[in-house]
């Protein structure tokens, strides 16, 4: 029997993988109370059972005790009952807009504001995430990426390090991103802008990557920049980081960062040992200010 309770913050994603995981063939279980759980386990570790997978979704909605919630997984280690922990984490500000936009009132906060109950929950159930064998953080992730690293996880098989990488397009005119781990400035590359041909389009058309990518000092760039941080993800795995942002920038986020940011992103695609995404925060906003002008 594969055993896996699914947790982790309120808002994080946890319905949503439950779902996922239901469609990908376990039997899910959401929200069961923490004193049913031993007996719960014991009945589906009969040999004769015909369920071998199962999900169960725990989190303090219902005014969940957590307390006991350890002693039962000590519990389980003694009779070396095998299970997986799936923690699903998010950052606190977007926690608090994904509270927003639904409207839906935090199951910690009472009367009071969604982020005093994103505080109260995060220490009640940080020894989970502590305990965790898998972290994701669906800041960033799109609802098919969630699904692709579940599938990499449950499906698979494929090893996981609880590292989430987004590599970033952007443009200084616009602001660095707040949440970058690693900013990176290519500005001092020349700026397809200039080149008439080239100037409506961007670092996702193969004539604007030659342009920038025939420039010898691109390719040591990108080199470079590949080795360090084969360097620094493991060491950031080493010190539990699960979320890593790496932002690339030049002057407007269209042609030079766009194309870099491609370039590292299919070099780190090519593990699957860790999530990698991409992202290009300003790629369109030129086009959006030359139609309202």
């Amino acid at each position: 029997m594969r055993l896996v309770i699914v947790t982790g913050m309120s808002g994080a994603g946890k319905t949503t993988a439950l779902k996922m995981l239901e469609d990908m063939g376990y039997f899910c279980v959401d929200n069961l109370p923490i004193p049913l759980l031993p007996r719960f386990v014991e009945m589906f570790s009969e040999p004769e059972e015909e369920v071998k997978k199962i999900a169960l979704g725990i989190d303090v909605r219902g005014g969940q005790d957590f307390s006991g919630l350890q002693e039962v997984l000590d519990g389980m280690d003694e009779k070396q009952i095998s299970y997986e922990i799936l923690f699903l984490d998010a950052q606190d500000d977007v926690l608090i807009k994904r509270y927003k936009e639904t409207r839906r009132q935090h199951p910690l906060s009472g009367s009071g504001r969604v982020d005093t109950g994103i505080a109260k929950e995060r220490e009640k159930i940080m020894f989970l995430k502590m305990r965790a064998t898998y972290i994701l953080d669906t800041s960033k992730m799109l609802t098919r990426e969630l699904k692709l690293e579940l599938e990499k996880i449950f499906v698979k098989g494929e090893s996981f390090c609880n590292l989430y990488i987004t590599v970033m397009s952007f443009g200084f005119k616009y602001g660095i991103p707040q949440d970058a781990d690693l900013v990176f400035d290519v500005r001092f590359l020349p700026n397809p802008y200039y080149i008439d041909k080239l100037r409506e389009k961007t670092g996702n058309d193969p004539e604007v990557q030659d342009y920038v990518m025939e420039n010898e000092k691109a390719q040591v760039f990108l080199d470079k920049l590949t080795d360090m941080v084969d360097f620094l993800i493991p060491n950031y795995i080493l010190e539990g980081k699960n979320q890593l942002i790496i932002a690339i920038g030049c002057t407007g986020g269209k042609h030079r960062s766009v194309t870099l940011a491609n370039a590292l992103y299919q070099k780190l695609d090519k593990q699957e040992n860790y999530g990698v995404r991409i992202e290009h925060r300003d790629i369109g906003k030129d086009a959006i200010t030359k139609r309202k002008e």
